[in-house]
């Protein structure tokens, strides 16, 4: 059933991301790291894979993350918000319990959290080592999920627990892909086809000892949500205009009428989703994490997404700064026992947050830019964000 080559449609515009669109755009004060990625943190690993079918209604992935090499042994601090919370992501409850994430993190659809959950725990048994018949670890995997039910027939359940130790296997620090690849094959954004997406920045500071030191944040977003008249470009309504347009092409011709209707009303029982997952080396605490994982708000309402009831918008933050150890057999569990940690003043913080609403809000930017027009489940076809006209539009405006 499963192939590599993606149903889209023929005479397809060149994809590039926002950045390469719009050269002179600004999309705020922090330089972007040199991938502009969310490897462009230090020891952060992706990969992303695709499952279609060769009838053209299987269209989905997975996008496998490691936060560090040894994820295992050394946690990370990390921090969950969630925007709107009609979404699912497993390990959250321990996240906010402990301020830890020690677990690789994997975001599909909605139907393939538990062949996800079973492959990461597959995963670790193969690289652990594991003696058949005995686990002496702990591990809670974090798995996160939007629903691609309109392109992908979800009913296949295409998604198994090999697909998820391949992709952790093959995790590597080269600039993620972007568009219609991963989790993010078969998602829509703003009523054009979305998927995955990143973007980072680099904000200048100090270290513990007063010395110049440079902090990178990195975003990976799995956009699936919005509606056109609320999509904007750097403020500029272009959603708005290529929905005006669409009404009126879809005066004169039937098909293009019954797609959108077709599309509206599923979008209405179904409104998306968005995950957003923020890696940092900056040395912040779980509460300082929670609050970074917050400002992707700011980047997914600037591009136009209000938190609607039916959309499960749901932000991790972790930081790779501090390595606390866990699975530790040496600790007496009833004396309490320090660690030395580094954590960022509170009121220094501001070029962090923003440098987290930024590079959100471009990582949705990418995901759309490149994603390509696919024809889907059942027939049914989600355009392309139109490049060229967008570039028009926004000439116009600037």
């Amino acid at each position: 059933m499963a192939s590599t080559s993606s149903p889209t449609a023929g005479g397809k515009e060149s994809r590039m991301r926002l950045r390469n669109l719009l050269p002179n755009l600004h999309l705020g004060y922090w330089t972007p790291g040199p991938l502009n990625s969310l490897t462009d943190v230090p020891g952060v690993r992706v990969h992303t894979q695709e499952i279609f079918a060769d009838d053209g209604n299987v269209n989905t992935g997975v996008t496998s993350i490691l936060p560090r090499e040894d994820w295992f042994d050394k946690a990370c601090y990390a921090g969950i918000f969630s925007f709107n919370g009609s979404g699912e992501m497993t390990g959250s409850h321990w996240i906010n319990e402990t301020g830890l994430l020690h677990s690789p993190i994997v975001i599909t659809n909605s139907f393939a959290v538990g062949a996800a959950y079973q492959g990461i725990y597959e995963y670790t048994i193969k690289s652990r080592g594991t003696t058949k018949g005995t686990v002496d670890w702990f591990l809670l995997p974090v798995v996160a999920e939007t629903f691609d039910g309109y392109l992908n027939d979800l009913t296949q359940f295409a998604v198994k627990p090999e697909h998820i130790v391949k992709g952790l296997e093959s995790a590597t620090s080269d600039r993620v892909r972007e568009g219609n690849v991963g989790g993010g094959t078969g998602m829509i954004c703003h009523y054009f086809k979305g998927g995955t997406g990143s973007s980072s920045r680099v904000v200048e500071g100090f270290d513990s000892k007063g010395e110049p030191k440079t902090y990178t944040v990195g975003v990976l977003v799995q956009a699936n949500f919005g509606r056109p008249q609320h999509f904007r470009i750097a403020g500029v309504p272009v959603g708005r205009i290529l929905a005006q347009e669409a009404d009126q092409a879809a005066e004169s011709n039937a098909g293009i009428k019954m797609a959108r209707e077709a599309l509206e009303k599923e979008k209405n029982r179904k409104d998306g989703s968005i995950i957003v997952i923020l890696a940092t080396d900056a040395p912040l605490h779980p509460v300082q994490l929670q609050r970074l994982a917050k400002r992707a708000t700011v980047g997914v309402s600037k591009v136009g997404g209000y938190g609607h009831n039916p959309s499960g918008d749901i932000f991790l933050a972790f930081s790779t700064s501090n390595e606390v150890p866990v699975q530790s057999e040496s600790v007496d569990r009833l004396r309490p026992t320090p660690i030395t940690v580094d954590v960022i003043d509170d009121s220094s913080i501001n070029g962090l947050f923003e440098a987290a609403a930024d590079s959100t809000e471009e990582a949705i930017y990418n995901a759309v830019c490149m994603a390509e027009t696919m024809v889907g489940n059942q027939g049914h076809t989600i355009e392309a964000l139109p490049l060229a006209r967008v570039k028009e539009i926004m000439e116009r405006y600037s």
